[in-house]
């Protein structure tokens, strides 16, 4: 958030003025909502594996199908359809979920919508080699590449 101070005449206080910041939505929401308080919240989820609702339910917030969560996680779709909703899933997996929120979270910080973020995400692009950027997030450096691409867009500089 940018805060500017307002121009005051000599017997006036000046008052700081507040940039407009479009709502964003929550990193913590993307994983479940309230039950993580901080940062160390995550972590500590992450270390112990997410239940296979947590996932499913990322997955349902930013429009991935099963097949593509299962790709991503590099789990096949049958053994993710197996697991108990309520059962914990490797931490493997719980690392790339937070991934996928941050990913989604910052997508939309710089897209200004959820939505837009998600049919961008879709879409094949110049850029990845006429490959869509949901089908890059199944190795680190996929992640890495998506990230950067959203900076460049942030920032104007377009391919």
């Amino acid at each position: 958030m940018s805060v500017k101070m307002k121009k005051t005449t000599k017997n006036e206080i000046a008052e700081p003025m507040v940039a407009y910041v479009p709502a964003v939505t929550s990193f913590y929401s993307l994983l479940g909502g309230n039950k993580f308080a901080s940062d160390f919240d995550i972590i500590n989820m992450a270390r112990q594996g997410f239940p296979k609702h947590t996932l499913l339910l990322l997955a349902k917030k930013i429009s991935l199908t099963l097949q593509e969560l299962a790709d991503i996680l590099h789990i096949s779709e049958r053994t993710l359809q197996r697991y108990a909703d309520n059962a914990v899933i490797k931490k493997e997996y719980a690392e790339k979920a937070v991934e996928l929120a941050r990913l989604y979270t910052r997508g939309e910080e710089v897209f200004g919508s959820m939505e837009k973020f998600k049919l961008w995400m879709k879409n094949p692009n110049y850029v990845f080699k006429g490959e869509t950027p949901v089908s890059l997030l199944d190795t680190s450096a996929g992640f890495d590449v998506v990230f950067k691409e959203l900076g460049r867009i942030e920032h104007g500089i377009f391919a």
